[in-house]
């Protein structure tokens, strides 16, 4: 069992950077590979980017490499989404997730996750 709490979300104008945090709960922290998702209106939830346990291996959606960066601190218990140069098209809920890897490889779909965030509104204006 694991609880996440995302904070950092807010209004920026295009160009601007803003970084995210998801504080995580549990004594396994370090157990889970975790990833963030984002959700704009009326669209899917879809994902930006994910960290393996170690934070060794990372990955990213195509529309945000060389903008946004993952990382996590596992004695902090917490992960982060560094994002600069920001878009309109970023402008989304962001969620975090976590689940306990079988794999090596970080998954994107969403149904691979077990535990959510409840997110964070980022509005990049133009």
């Amino acid at each position: 069992q694991v609880q996440l709490v995302e904070s950092g979300g807010g209004l920026v104008q295009a160009g601007g950077s803003l970084r995210l945090t998801c504080a995580a709960s549990g004594r396994t922290f370090s157990n889970y590979a975790m990833s963030w998702f984002r959700q704009a209106p009326g669209k899917e939830r879809e994902f930006v980017a994910g960290i393996s346990r170690s934070g060794a291996n990372t990955d990213y959606a195509d529309s945000v490499k060389g903008r946004f960066t993952v990382s996590r601190d596992n004695a902090k218990n917490a992960v982060y989404l560094q994002m600069n140069s920001l878009k309109p098209e970023d402008t989304a809920v962001y969620y975090c997730a976590a689940r306990f890897p079988t794999t090596s490889a970080i998954l994107k779909p969403e149904n691979e996750y077990r535990y959510w965030g409840q997110g964070t509104q980022v509005t990049v204006s133009s």
